[in-house]
């Protein structure tokens, strides 16, 4: 289907998305130049975020790119399957929290579980989601004149010819894009109904699940178990590791991690740290319990009608491997150096293919670098350090060093932290720290109002890192990323003359203000 000289609106776009989504025999959708024969200066070999950003902003510099995506839309797995459900049913986990908090309470209703459905929020995704794909399939034709061929294979023939839709493309270079996927560890008893993943989570799932064992500790884990339990499916994550100490999560302060794990345990839900999956155990080809090999060598047998894998993801690398012989990390991630390119002149790689964290920022950008390298600029990315966060009924967010990481590097280290950690204070009774989405906590349950806790460096003044558990606070911790990770970095003094916008979410402003004049800076 050559849709070029076509202009489809949204509710068009989304029908025809549709369409091809069921049809496994739909055609290719072809936004292509009269001139496409000619040599593109890359073709990006999947439309996720990477491919779409860094391709845009090719054609944005004067260059010429290609997509080529095997799904009907453009933006990859991140609307589709990953992190748009995962915001909205963290959100939902959110509001079902206060709701069982506040059980007929104030203007509160008694709680209902049984209105509280699993499956509800799904159908309620799945009928939305085309919405982002039809957008991000006509803004990039109509608005960033980028050419496409959506719902074809693209097949390497070599390092500089792609084969797709029964056409053959060249291009200067190849920019490999084609995401991951969730991998599961070799455990009997994964193919029984009722064992999901985030991905056939969403496609699959047809009963609403009464009890949950997550196998794994991963942020998705953590994630979407505080979802199935605030919803009431008693929910057992099973971790190898302390909760937050996986290998993909860096610069989790330890205080912030008890704070959170510890109100997980607080809602009801059972942390199995330092404990192995052996098998899971089914009836009649479902699920009804999980043999775990407890911390102390002790196997229990847990009861559950629904099992969740959330033991991380592999690129998708082996075409690029067998063909091009690319080099692939132990990780089995393509390694890149920090303009994007891999072990084959003119082959990039982005995304989800390549070490650093599996996120947004990092799979935009280093779509962006692969094409500002290849249009002749030298700029380097380097996505070591950033600011991260993730869900449970909170919002947690950190920055920069741990206390522990920053006493190892300082001489001289303050900590700037709320509720302080005073002995004999009675802490659990103070309503701080309370903004936007806790204050009905604080003067309530202060023990649930959040925590926080800023890290300074006394002898520069400094800031060195920024942790907390609340709400609102994630846009803050952009900035405060980007001012941290300055040259001349951010003091105390600065933060402490920002304007505070009421009780503001992160609570960095006001207290630092209170330190700011001490010549000689002290914990608060």
């Amino acid at each position: 289907m050559d849709i070029h000289h076509q202009h489809p609106n949204l509710l068009e776009w989304n029908e025809l998305i549709e369409q091809a989504m069921v049809d496994p025999s739909s055609e290719p959708i072809l936004n292509l130049a009269e001139d496409s024969d000619g040599e593109y200066d890359a073709v990006f070999i999947g439309g996720g975020a990477g491919g779409r950003f860094g391709a845009a902003y090719m054609k944005a510099m004067g260059g010429r790119p290609l997509i080529i995506d095997a799904w009907p839309f453009l933006g990859g797995s991140c609307p589709h399957q990953a992190c748009v459900p995962h915001h909205l049913f963290s959100e939902a986990a959110e509001e079902l929290d206060r709701m069982k908090w506040f059980s007929g309470q104030l203007f509160f209703p008694d709680f209902d579980a049984d209105r509280a459905s699993i499956l509800d929020l799904i159908h309620l995704f799945r009928a939305g989601r085309g919405t982002a794909h039809a957008f991000m399939n006509w803004q990039t034709k109509e608005q960033l004149d980028v050419d496409y061929v959506l719902n074809a294979h693209a097949t390497i023939v070599n390092s500089t010819t792609v084969s797709a839709a029964g056409r053959t493309f060249r291009a200067r270079n190849l920019v490999l894009g084609m995401g991951a996927r969730p991998v599961w560890p070799d455990i009997p008893g994964l193919d029984l109904h009722g064992v999901h993943d985030f991905v056939t989570l969403v496609e699959e799932l047809d009963y609403e699940p009464q009890s949950c064992v997550i196998i794994g500790g991963s942020k998705v884990a953590m994630e979407y178990g505080s979802f199935f339990h605030a919803t009431g499916c008693s929910t057992t994550i099973v971790s190898r590791s302390a909760l937050m100490r996986t290998r993909s999560l860096h610069h989790i302060d330890e205080d912030l991690r008890l704070y959170v794990v510890d109100g997980m345990r607080k809602r009801g839900m059972t942390v199995l740290e330092g404990a192995h999956p052996v098998r899971v155990n089914g009836e009649d080809g479902r699920v009804v319990s999980v043999t775990v090999r407890l911390e102390s060598g002790d196997e229990v047998d847990i009861p559950t009608d629904f099992v969740f894998m959330g033991t991380g993801e592999r690129p998708l690398v082996q075409q690029a491997q067998e063909v091009l012989g690319i080099e692939i990390n132990d990780s089995g991630r393509v390694v890149v150096d920090k303009r994007m390119r891999s072990s084959v002149p003119g082959v990039y790689a982005i995304g989800d293919m390549i070490d650093g964290p599996m996120e947004m920022f990092k799979a935009r950008k280093s779509g962006v670098t692969a094409a500002r390298n290849i249009m002749g600029e030298d700029l380097e990315f380097d996505f070591s350090e950033y600011p991260d966060s993730l869900h449970t009924t909170y919002e947690v967010s950190w920055v920069g060093l741990t206390e522990a990481e920053a006493r190892e590097a300082y001489d001289d280290v303050i900590i700037i932290q709320m509720p302080p950690t005073v002995k004999g204070l009675d802490t659990e009774h103070l309503p701080l720290p309370c903004a936007e989405g806790t204050m009905l906590y604080a003067f309530s349950k202060p023990e649930l109002s959040g925590f926080q806790k800023l890290v300074v460096d006394a002898d520069s003044r400094r800031v060195l890192g920024a942790h907390h558990v609340g709400y609102g606070a994630k846009d803050a911790f952009q900035y405060l990323d980007y001012l941290i990770h300055r040259p001349e970095g951010l003091t105390i003094d600065t933060l402490g003359w920002m304007n505070e916008l009421f009780l503001n979410p992160e609570h960095f402003v006001q207290l630092s203000r209170l330190r700011a004049g001490n010549a000689v800076l002290r914990d608060l």
